[in-house]
């Protein structure tokens, strides 16, 4: 395939669209199925690059799930606990913990449901029958991957009516150094982002407590390689090899530590014993259950609890989630690590962090208020590296 025609590009009124390779040659990938769209392949693309080096960083099964070009969550195949398998909907599933690339798909797609509703996934392994099913239930767009069994390509292929996008890219391939946009009718050039991201970027600690276990090196690594494809500004929060939360394409840095950080909680408290056994009607879909607990947790447009409103969504009325419950919850979650694509420059990011219980840090340093954002993770027993390497992302 050489060029590739689009239904249109990033909105309807944005024709012709289509993608194609520069040098005239052939592109690296392969519709199995489906008709993907422009923001699909931007997805789909970025999300690739994601797992395709995560793996190659830590030797381990990932997937990732993406939404309007940047991870809500990205994880390596680690076994799921019994409340996370409740928690991201994969409790029935049995086998689950000797499959890595169904174990990280669950922990990527169940994170942050409600904003993977609809995502482009990305596996960094051939796709098998076990994570094609767990795909197939979820609202998605499309998969990317470097293959599928055909067992695995028969249920995607089923999905949507017989529309799932399903994408094979060649794993081999390797993009020119250089790399070009137009914005405007200006065209930009400049090097890809080939920086490599591993173990030692975590050697230049600059904190009294210098240490970081195996755990929260893969953790700092997790949460790196995802800053490294997600929308700039941006914070990534992250724990048993999963991020947790993505702070993504906010102007301030703060800004994006405090979503990052309500992210990461949400996360945590869905693990809660109330939540976990809140009392669903068998009616209530997935995606309505996401938005539920997202009530419960939070309490945004609706209280869930409330006489009138829980009928719509329980069979009995649920105990509220109180205040003091969040605290006592969220005050036992330890040994979070936390990625920044740029420096912090106050240590109200440290402040906000710490209190949704992260321990490791890696961010570039380089800010004349280091001295400050040091002295502050060090009144907190927190380890903090300088990457000295920017991960900007536009």
């Amino acid at each position: 395939m050489i060029n590739f025609e689009l239904k249109y590009g990033c909105n309807p009124n944005q024709k012709p669209a289509s993608i194609y390779m520069k040098n005239g040659g052939q592109l690296p990938i392969t519709i199995l199925n489906g008709r993907p769209g422009y923001i699909n392949f931007l997805d789909a693309l970025n999300s690739w690059q994601l797992v395709k080096e995560l793996k190659e960083a830590t030797g381990m099964a990932c997937a990732t799930s993406f939404k309007h070009v940047s991870p809500t969550s990205a994880a390596v195949g680690k076994p799921l606990s019994a409340d996370l398998k409740k928690a991201c909907f994969v409790d029935d599933v049995e086998g689950l913990d000797e499959n890595p690339l169904a174990c990280a798909y669950a922990r990527a797609r169940g994170t942050d449901r409600m904003c993977s509703f609809g995502d482009w996934v990305a596996l960094s392994d051939t796709c098998d029958a076990m994570t094609a099913k767990l795909i197939a239930r979820e609202v998605s767009d499309g998969v990317i991957a470097p293959g599928y069994t055909d067992e695995a390509l028969e249920i995607l292929k089923a999905k949507r009516k017989g529309g799932y996008n399903v994408v094979a890219i060649d794993a081999d391939y390797v993009p020119e150094v250089q790399e070009t946009k137009d914005v405007f009718g200006i065209t930009f050039e400049q090097g890809r982002n080939n920086f490599k991201i591993g173990k030692h970027l975590l050697e230049n600690i600059v904190t009294a407590n210098k240490e970081i276990p195996e755990s929260a090196a893969i953790d700092l690594i997790v949460s790196l390689i995802t800053l490294k494809y997600t929308q700039s500004n941006s914070v990534c929060f992250a724990v048993d090899g999963q991020a947790i939360g993505v702070g993504a394409g906010q102007q301030s840095r703060i800004h994006c530590t405090r979503l990052a950080g309500t992210k990461a909680d949400t996360w945590f408290l869905r693990q809660h014993p109330k939540t976990l056994n809140l009392p669903f009607r068998e009616d209530l879909g997935r995606p309505n259950r996401d938005n539920v607990i997202d009530g419960y947790i939070n309490g945004n447009e609706e209280d869930v609890c409330a006489e009138g409103i829980w009928q719509n969504y329980f069979t009995s009325r649920p105990e509220p989630l109180t205040e003091e419950d969040k605290k006592a919850f969220l005050a036992q979650q330890t040994d979070v690590a936390l990625g920044s694509d740029a420096f912090f420059p106050f240590s109200d990011n440290i402040k906000r962090a710490f209190a949704s219980g992260v321990k490791y840090i890696a961010e570039p340093g380089g800010s004349i208020r280091d001295d400050l954002v040091i002295a502050e993770c060090d009144k907190n027993n927190m380890v903090m590296a300088f990457t000295g390497m920017r991960l900007f992302h536009h």
